[in-house]
Parts: C-alpha cells; sequence; structure tokens
C-alpha cells in the first residue's frame, strides 16, 4: 500500500483525465482536476468531497496554468504526480489546415502542456521528487494522413519530454510518456475539430478513414481500465520514460520502427557521402 498522492490533472471533464481523477480518488488520494466547465466535475466533487479540488483552466492561457498549479500546491501541500491530460484531436490534410487550425491545435495539444510542465517545475525540484505523466498517443510514435497538426504536436511533445527527462533526472524527478493507441475517449468524436474538406482529398479521405477503423478492429480500449496501468505507473519505483496503452500500439510501432531502420539502412551509403 502506498502512501496517498496529490495529483493535478488537466482535462480531466471526461476521457482518460476522469477516469485517473476517479481511479486516484478512490485509493484515497487527492485531486486537483482542471475542466473548462468545472460543472462536469459537480458529481465527483460531492462524492469525494475537499478531496478533489475542481479548477476551471483552459490550458492555452499561460498566465492561468501557472495560477492553476500554484493553487493546487497551495492547498495540498505537495504535488506528488502532474498528468498532462488536455488536448484534442485535428482532422485535416495538411493542405486543407488553415493557419489557425495549427496553432490551435499546437497551442493546446503542446504550449498547454508546456506550461502545465514549467508550472509545475519549480515546487517539484524543491520538494526532490514527483512524476510527470505526458500523454501522447501513438500519433506520437508513428503518423497517418488526415491528421498531420495532431502529429505535429505529439510529436512536439515526444521531444520536449524527452529531453525534460534528463534534465531533471538529477532534481529527483520522473517524466513518463503515456502513449495510447485507439481508446473510447471521445477524442475522434465531439470534441475534434476538422478542417474545411477540398473536393480533391475526398477519394484519399474516405480510404484514410477505412485504414483507421481497420487499425482499431479490435475495438477501442476502455479508459476506466487504463486507470490501473496508470496507478502501476507512478506506483512504481523505476518508472519507464515511455509505456504503451492499448494492444494495438506495440504492433503498430514495431512494423513503423522496422521500416526506419531499413530505409536509413538503405540509405547510409548517402549518409557517409553526406559526411565527406
Amino acid at each position: 500500500m502506498t502512501d496517498p498522492k496529490n495529483w493535478f490533472i488537466t482535462g480531466a471533464s471526461r476521457g482518460f483525465g476522469r477516469e485517473w481523477a476517479i481511479a486516484a480518488l478512490e485509493r484515497g488520494d487527492r485531486v486537483a482536476a482542471t475542466a473548462r466547465d468545472t460543472a462536469t466535475l459537480d458529481d465527483l466533487a460531492e462524492k469525494y468531497g475537499d478531496r478533489l479540488l475542481p479548477l476551471q483552466l483552459d490550458v492555452t492561457d499561460r498566465a492561468a496554468d501557472f495560477a492553476a498549479v500554484e493553487r493546487a500546491h497551495q492547498t495540498f501541500g505537495r504535488l506528488d504526480v502532474v498528468v498532462n491530460n488536455a488536448g484534442y484531436g485535428h482532422f485535416g490534410f495538411v493542405e486543407e489546415l488553415s493557419e489557425d487550425d495549427l496553432r490551435r491545435q499546437m497551442e493546446t495539444n503542446f504550449f498547454g502542456l508546456a506550461w502545465i510542465t514549467q508550472a509545475a517545475l519549480p515546487f517539484l525540484r524543491e520538494q526532490g521528487s514527483g512524476h510527470l505523466i505526458q500523454v501522447t498517443s501513438i500519433g506520437g510514435l508513428s503518423a497517418f494522413p488526415l491528421l498531420g497538426a495532431y502529429h505535429a504536436s505529439k510529436w512536439a511533445v515526444e521531444g520536449y519530454t524527452q529531453a525534460l527527462a534528463a534534465e531533471v533526472k538529477g532534481f529527483g524527478i520522473d517524466v513518463t510518456l503515456v502513449e495510447p493507441a485507439g481508446f473510447a475517449t471521445d477524442w475522434s468524436g465531439s470534441s475534434s475539430v476538422h478542417s474545411e474538406p477540398l473536393p480533391a482529398y475526398d477519394e484519399l479521405r474516405r480510404r484514410a478513414q477505412e485504414a483507421r477503423a481497420s487499425r482499431n478492429a479490435q475495438g477501442p480500449g476502455d479508459p476506466r481500465s487504463s486507470a490501473e496501468a496508470l496507478l502501476r505507473i507512478v506506483d512504481a519505483e523505476e518508472p519507464p520514460l515511455r509505456c504503451l496503452f492499448g494492444a494495438a500500439a506495440l504492433g503498430i510501432v514495431r512494423g513503423d520502427y522496422e521500416s526506419r531502420l531499413a530505409g536509413w539502412e538503405k540509405w547510409d551509403d548517402v549518409a557517409q557521402l553526406a559526411q565527406g
């Protein structure tokens, strides 16, 4: 049995964030849970009382991010687990993406995570412990048509976080990238955004949607089941830098990375030529 932990979770109104907040609360931990509309957390507040701190937050607001993290720290006295979960999926072929489409995707999925991370680090450094959980995606390791903006945001999180992990290890801070495959989180439902379609891509759009359905042929994972997996990570003495979530994830990654290695090896003579 582990000591109770104090959590800060963004995007806790539904999906992973809500299920992970419930799992932490159920075992006696305390959770600062953020949502754009805290009314979505009313039932949890009624059930768990002052062990839940609901915080209204749009993660794209840097000043509000810092204020929310500070309030959670002041309320609980310390922060043990900081989960950057807030984000959404954007669907659109690269030619269809407007400047606003791209900027909004990056502001939420990457910059929102970056600001929360920066806000939490001074507290974690001072206490000499803590665990940052950065929720990326199988889309932070691989890439598929129709999701260029989303992949850009998640690949950015992957690089940012790998650098971060090396920077903060000496302060006693653990960092984990959680990389889910397909889960029933409404990521592609009402929370998603779609670019204005160009007719030239209609056939490719149909094929891309069919391919996505094929990748998820086993059916989407249940976010409630993922909570046990996350608790195992945060309770581990030596948590991983990366952890895939979902039965199909490893197969996708293995195929992608084998293809990359084969391509690099095939063209290694050019790499050597470039060296001079």
